[in-house]
């Protein structure tokens, strides 16, 4: 692992206009006060931080809704997220899509997507993929 277990917390929100003021407001003083926006999303990290730093992402594209956050774990290679994918699996994973390679992420962006019994999602990561 990459020093740390946690890649980023992908929020969904219904209003970016609406969450920006809440998130503007405290995740800075967390040290998340850099932001990157994009169309319909708006991203903290830590200034200067690497590629690798955890980060936290408002999400309002389509489709998406509140409360249906995921939360998304580093991995440091494909095989590394394609052995925790075949265990979340054998642990009773539900919805479960990959491992697959996310071209409209990030190049290089591998992962596999999941839920436990009750919903939440969760991923499982890896930014260094190579790119097919």
């Amino acid at each position: 692992m990459a020093g740390h277990f946690l890649d980023h917390i992908d929020l969904r929100v219904s209003d970016l206009a609406e969450a920006r003021k809440f998130y503007d407001g405290w995740l800075p003083a967390l040290g998340l006060s850099e932001i990157v926006d994009g169309e319909d999303q708006r991203g903290y990290t830590i200034p200067g931080a690497r590629k690798d730093t955890p980060f936290v992402c408002l999400d309002a594209l389509r489709g998406h809704r509140g409360g249906a956050n995921r939360i998304a774990f580093w991995a440091d290679s494909e095989e590394e997220v394609n052995r925790l994918g075949k265990i979340v699996v054998e642990a009773g994973a539900r919805a479960v899509e990959g491992p697959e390679y996310c071209h409209d992420y990030t190049p290089g962006y591998y992962a596999v997507f999941f839920q436990d019994a009750d919903g939440n999602k969760w991923e499982i990561c890896c930014r260094t993929a190579r790119v097919r």
